[in-house]
């Protein structure tokens, strides 16, 4: 028999206490609590008696001035050191679920006190049951176990491409059509979970009284596809009988990351979807879009068999943007040491980021030793044209993203009519720099002023002291051509600059976000090093060198500008 646990229990507590409390709230039960002090077990009488008492007290009814917390008590002998993930956001899952696939590679075999770290997703036993779980039903809105889907590719911590395990399909429905999708006692929904091979979680009690609930469906590709379908016939079907509707348009949830690639360059993508599926599809407007919500809806209008088709469509070009966006991660993370994946400029930001993933190839905190106080000044030069997106609607956009990223960003004046570009200055301390401008590389993206299949390449200028530049440039361009080899971004000191008032000159650097900010920090690095020495403290020519870094030559004065890539 199942036990629950019963915790966060006032020390006063008794098992009068308890019953009370249960047949208060509806929840008779018989049995005895086995006290302890702070919390207590009970034996379920059922897995539904169970479920009801989880979902009704956990978190929600108070004991003696302290809210308890219900759960399932794991027996000692099952016990293990897993770790689980619930009550994620649902619009955080996929960047929870990717943070999780990356977090796994880096930690795989990861040396520990002389351990190598063995890392791997736990198989779900119990998939067939839990597939036919219904609405909720005790599980918070969520990623969980997902059986075959979560297959991986061999030798790999990431799912395997063609299984789209992270990517579920959301759904945004009528409230006044959810009692009918999910049925009498929840018949009908376990039905389509049987039918489909599907997982469904309908999010019910997510936004109270809105008029439209969200429904996410775990599945294969072809699985999501048939729940979708079955869900539309649902709806229309009531619509109908009840007379509220003629027809119940699909409308898909997106994250914002996705949706650029899915319109395309002058929305061809999209357009061609129209046309081979005969549809009308319209996209919620940017404006919608906020900090804590990132999806946007994609509504289409037509025959449920139109329909379909266009789900399918929709859904292959948001995989594909996914698997595309694994393969840029995990081809440049173990550039950055310490990389937090919230802040990204790939992805949306959101205010429960995941935690940084450990690599093992350069050691050492992930800004060096620079103090995380310390302010920089970066300027990142962008398209002109992309000004308008970059502030948005009263100047909303660009405050959101100082907010967020804990910095100050202003936009230099264009300095002739002409300019094709402007300069965005950023103020702030390092992870400061790292989100804003991840996000600038990702706005830039998203908003279609780079292809679909070219790379945001900006430009960014730091200053540097005068005297520092030749530290920069190394012997003969040394150090430079060792900046450029290993972080794959083009680093230029120009040659005859003029110090300004401050005595500092520029340094540009030209490449993918990645590229530009592992350059950034080491040459912040190497400014780190020039001001010890100016102290008279360690880190001279002999001394510690940036991480990745062969020995530094410090030849005085400005070098020639090096050879470029």
């Amino acid at each position: 028999m199942n036990k629950l646990y019963i915790g966060n229990l006032n020390e006063n507590v008794t098992a009068e206490d308890l019953v009370k409390t249960f047949e208060d709230n509806k929840i008779p039960y018989s049995g005895q609590f086995l006290m302890k002090t702070g919390y207590a077990f009970v034996d379920c009488p059922d897995d539904q008696w169970a479920m009801k008492a989880i979902e009704t007290f956990s978190g929600k009814v108070e004991l003696h001035g302290k809210r308890i917390e219900v759960e399932h008590s794991v027996p000692k002998k099952q016990r293990t050191r897993k770790l689980q993930i619930r009550n994620i956001p649902p619009h955080l899952q996929w960047e929870v679920s990717l943070g999780v696939s990356i977090a796994i590679q880096k930690l795989n075999g990861y040396q520990f006190e002389n351990n190598a770290l063995r890392v791997s997703y736990i198989p779900d036993e119990n998939s067939d049951a839990d597939s036919q779980r219904g609405p909720d039903n005790g599980r918070r809105p969520g990623y969980g176990p997902r059986g075959n889907s979560r297959q991986m590719s061999p030798g790999s911590g990431i799912p395997a491409k063609h299984q789209h395990a992270d990517i579920p399909l959301r759904l945004l429905v009528p409230t006044q059509y959810v009692g009918a999708i999910i049925g009498k006692e929840g018949a009908t929904i376990r039905n389509i979970t049987k039918q489909t091979q599907s997982k469904i979680d309908v999010h019910r009690k997510e936004n109270a009284g809105a008029a439209e609930k969200p429904i996410s469906i775990h599945s294969t590709p072809e699985g999501c596809s048939a729940a979708c379908r079955m869900i539309l016939e649902i709806m229309n079907q009531e619509a109908k009988d009840t007379k509220t509707a003629d027809e119940v348009p699909l409308k898909v949830l997106a994250h914002n990351n996705f949706v650029g690639r899915l319109i395309g360059k002058e929305g061809r993508n999209l357009k061609k979807v129209e046309q081979d599926t005969d549809t009308k599809i319209t996209i919620s407007p940017l404006q919608d879009l906020t900090l804590y919500n990132p999806e946007r809806t994609i509504t289409v209008k037509g025959s449920i068999e139109a329909c379909c088709l266009a789900e399918q469509e929709i859904m292959k070009k948001v995989r594909e943007a996914y698997d595309n966006d694994i393969a840029a991660m995990n081809q440049q993370t173990h550039l950055i040491p310490g990389l937090n994946l919230g802040a990204i400029g790939l992805f949306p930001p959101s205010s429960a980021m995941p935690p940084p993933a450990l690599g093992n190839s350069m050691p050492g905190p992930p800004y060096g030793p620079i103090g995380a106080s310390e302010q920089e000044t970066v300027h990142v030069y962008i398209p002109a044209q992309a000004v308008g997106a970059l502030i948005g609607k009263k100047g909303q956009h660009i405050k959101q993203l100082s907010r967020f990223a804990g910095a100050s960003i202003k936009i230099a004046p264009a300095e002739a009519p002409d300019s094709k570009m402007r300069m965005v200055i950023i103020t702030g301390p390092p992870e400061a720099q790292f989100k804003a401008q991840g996000r600038i590389y990702g706005k830039l993206k998203e908003e279609n002023f780079f292809g679909p299949k070219e790379e945001v390449k900006l430009e960014t200028h730091i200053k540097v002291a005068a005297a520092a530049a030749g530290r920069v440039i190394g012997k003969g361009g040394k150090t430079v051509n060792e900046l450029q080899n290993l972080t794959a971004a083009e680093v230029v000191v120009p040659r005859e600059q003029t110090p300004d008032e401050h005595d500092q000159v520029i340094v540009k650097i030209i490449g993918h976000f990645y590229a530009s900010q592992l350059a950034q920090r080491k040459i912040r690095d190497i400014l780190t090093q020039v001001k010890q020495q100016q102290k008279g403290g360690t880190g001279g020519p002999q001394g510690p060198h940036p991480q990745g870094m062969s020995e530094l030559d410090s030849p005085q004065g400005l070098a020639e500008e090096p050879r470029r890539k």
